[in-house]
């Protein structure tokens, strides 16, 4: 399914997907031994990541796509919500989906892929490889405004829950049509469907606090990684890509898109990035056969020595 002109929905996870309860957003895919964990922004929704969910799903790979907590619900719960319970949420749908799944690939958009990297560094052993889409490690892009960037100034949570971060065009998406749709959403008043209209300060403090623990675990990430991040982005611009991309541990497969905005995987781009995440995950998954297969070879190897002997 796609948002292009033949598709006007912009809300529901889709119609095939498993919904956890009617108060939780988070919803899931059943498929192969390979699973793909996706972390929504902050501020965001499960339904950010809908496009790409599905297209893991028509891939074959189980897909779990958790609602952080705090988020989907009041404007006092995200305000007063913490990084570290944003980050159990991740964790705990991670340990459900290695009931099900020998691989798991995790992938976040803006904030989530500060969330996704954190899980890589925390959980090395089950975490295969980690997708970064638009990363967000500074609001330094285009469309923010410059007196936002006094807020890096103010260290108490108090004072942060005095400042709010509205919401301003482009909102994220280069996509007339597809801004305007989540434009109506965003004034619904529904948090579950686009996510807040405005994010309090206090969630926006402890993001950062969150990003200078993960930039002191990313040496330390060694699985293979892949960024996605647009050229034109009006929130975070491609420092924070290339940033990654110097200091990660492992190996990095980039690309820059040039015709979204922040939103990617709701954007213009969307097929792109879907097409990217399908393919790496593939590798990954390809790459665990082998992996598995190698002590048997191995031993297969040993074994004609000692007859050559």
């Amino acid at each position: 399914m796609k948002y292009g002109s033949g598709d006007t929905t912009l809300l529901g996870p889709g119609k095939n997907a498993q919904i956890m309860s009617t108060a939780d957003r988070s919803y899931r895919f059943d498929g192969g031994r390979t699973g793909v964990l996706l972390v929504h922004g902050l501020g965001g929704t499960p339904i950010e990541m809908r496009y790409v969910a599905l297209a893991l799903a028509r891939a074959g790979h189980t897909v779990s796509v958790p609602q952080l907590a705090g988020h989907c619900a009041t404007d006092a719960e995200l305000r007063y919500s913490h990084w570290q319970e944003w980050y159990a949420s991740v964790e705990s749908a991670l340990d459900v989906l290695r009931k099900s799944c020998d691989t798991v690939v995790v992938g976040g958009l803006s904030a989530g892929a500060i969330l996704a990297l954190h899980l890589a560094a925390r959980r090395p052993q089950h975490v295969q490889g980690v997708a970064c889409l638009a990363p967000t490690l500074w609001l330094n892009g285009w469309g923010v405004p410059w007196y936002a960037r006094l807020f890096r100034l103010v260290h108490d949570k108090f004072v942060a829950n005095m400042i709010n971060f509205t919401e301003c065009e482009p909102y994220g998406i280069k996509d007339k049509r597809m801004r305007e749709m989540v434009v109506a959403a965003l004034h619904s008043g529904d948090a579950s469907q686009a996510g807040v209209f405005s994010t309090p300060g206090g969630p926006m403090l402890e993001f950062r606090w969150l990003v200078g623990i993960v930039k002191r675990e990313l040496a330390a990430i060694r699985q293979p990684a892949l960024i996605l991040h647009p050229r034109e982005d009006d929130r975070a611009d491609l420092n924070n890509a290339f940033y990654l991309q110097r200091h990660l541990g492992g190996p990095v497969d980039m690309t820059v898109l040039d015709d979204c905005y922040h939103i990617i995987t709701i954007d213009r781009q969307r097929d792109v990035v879907a097409d990217r995440m399908v393919s790496f995950v593939d590798r990954m998954h390809a790459r665990a056969g082998q992996t598995a297969m190698r002590p048997a070879e191995d031993l297969r190897a040993a074994d004609r020595n000692t007859s050559a002997a």
